[in-house]
């Protein structure tokens, strides 16, 4: 079977998911996939995935730069200092998704990551990297979770991380590198 990929405004190969938008070609050219290894960079990521979760993607994009500001560009020693009033205000923040559980687990999350080591996050999301697999030929052969991002969900619960299930962790795999899932054709694999 040929690959199933969808051409581009480049007219160029790309996973079928990302042509839609002009948002989409770009995160998928330029940071889908890509290798993050660095915690904070993982603690943004792990932060969008969460608040993606029950939305499309799209919308999380279009709010990124709203995310960075209301949560101090990601820095976890800010955000962990959050109290009452900077929930509040986040709660009234229309440039974000205002869910209060979501919200109230950035902030959760960060405290969590700052009683980890410096670069221990990084280490223990990376430690959940799969063997090679071949490369998806459709989006049908991209699992939602799989055996690493059980296990990964569950190791980020022990160390007080919450809102982070197995598909929120694997979604955070792909984003970060730590899988490839651009399909075999694709111009960003």
């Amino acid at each position: 079977m040929r690959p199933v990929s969808v051409l581009g405004p480049d007219g160029r190969p790309r996973c079928d998911w990302a042509v839609s938008a002009p948002e989409y070609v770009e995160y998928h050219d330029q940071e889908w996939g890509r290798e993050i290894r660095d915690d904070r960079g993982l603690f943004e990521r792990m932060t969008l995935e969460g608040f993606q979760s029950g939305l499309s993607w799209i919308t999380i994009l279009r709010k990124r730069e709203n995310f960075r500001a209301a949560f101090a560009q990601f820095d976890p020693q800010v955000v962990a200092a959050y109290g009452q009033a900077d929930h509040d205000r986040l709660m009234n923040d229309a440039g974000i998704v205002r869910n209060r559980a979501k919200i109230t687990a950035t902030i959760a999350n960060a405290r969590a990551l700052l009683e980890l080591a410096p670069g221990e996050l990084t280490e223990l999301l990376w430690s959940f990297r799969p063997a090679e697999r071949p490369a998806p030929k459709t989006l049908a052969d991209v699992p939602a979770t799989t055996a690493e991002s059980v296990a990964m969900a569950k190791a980020l619960k022990k160390k007080g991380f919450v809102f982070i299930g197995p598909t929120t962790s694997y979604a955070l795999m792909q984003a970060t590198g730590i899988v490839n899932d651009h399909l075999a054709d694709c111009i960003a694999r």
